[in-house]
């Protein structure tokens, strides 16, 4: 599948040697699992979500400012099986003024992998508008991003008009304790396209737009690009690579 040009994915820059590294162990639950042992693509959202808050909590900086996702890759080279357990790794590895990148590699005992890399904008926790990154966290993550500067503008493009468009629901069950749909439930949408299908690996990415309510939504596609379109508005985009 061809990647438009304006949508190339987010780079996955490589592990730099140095810098704080945070791991933390999982493994392909029940609930984890599509039918066929494989480990779905919104479990694998979960792990990565819950690491960069453990990481963060970890570090002393829960009280520091709320992070939330704007930009996700994931990448499954080969994807974990049903009860193989993980070890999921992740670093910093770049910043901006309000925002950071990280960079995550989830490793399983019988082979599975995949490569990650999500933007997070930081939010004052009183008043869930953008803040400065803040010198206690650059001193902590700076070092492992050897310099490099991300930004945080979108790339997805707008649906077009005649983008057909599928029903879909949003549940109560969806929303997380910021009171909208879990950022890792979006891939849900996706799951559904690759029910019964035979699959080895995948690649996409979905940046974040507006926050969605639990309510009746609608999933619009045209060629490589998928919209989520909830309360008249478009809330998450996903570019699939080939």
């Amino acid at each position: 599948m061809v990647v438009p040009v304006d949508t190339e994915l987010t780079e996955l820059v490589p592990a730099p040697g140095r810098g704080r590294r945070f791991e933390q162990d999982a493994h392909v639950g029940v609930s984890d699992a599509a039918p066929d042992g494989r480990a779905r693509l919104d479990a694998i959202a979960r792990w990565l979500q819950e690491a960069a808050f453990a990481d963060v909590v970890d570090a002393g900086l829960r009280d520091a400012g709320i992070w939330v996702a704007r930009r996700c890759r994931i990448r499954v080279q080969s994807f974990p099986a049903f009860w193989e357990a993980l070890t999921v790794a992740t670093f910093c590895s770049g910043m901006g003024p309000l925002w950071a990148e990280r960079r995550t590699t989830v490793t399983g005992e019988h082979g599975g992998r995949v490569e990650a890399v999500a933007l997070w904008v930081h939010l004052d926790s009183s008043t869930g508008r953008p803040r400065p990154v803040g010198e206690e966290v650059e001193a902590l993550y700076g070092p492992s991003t050897l310099g490099r500067k991300v930004k945080a503008r979108l790339h997805h493009p707008a649906p077009p008009a005649a983008a057909p468009a599928a029903p879909w629901t949003f549940r109560a069950t969806d929303l997380d304790p910021f009171g909208h749909v879990n950022n890792a439930v979006y891939w849900e949408a996706l799951e559904e396209e690759l029910r019964g299908r035979p699959v080895d690996s995948f690649d996409a990415e979905v940046e974040h737009r507006a926050p969605a309510d639990a309510g009746p939504a609608e999933i619009l596609s045209a060629g490589p690009m998928r919209w989520v379109r909830a309360g008249g508005e478009v809330s998450a985009s996903f570019v699939l690579g080939g």
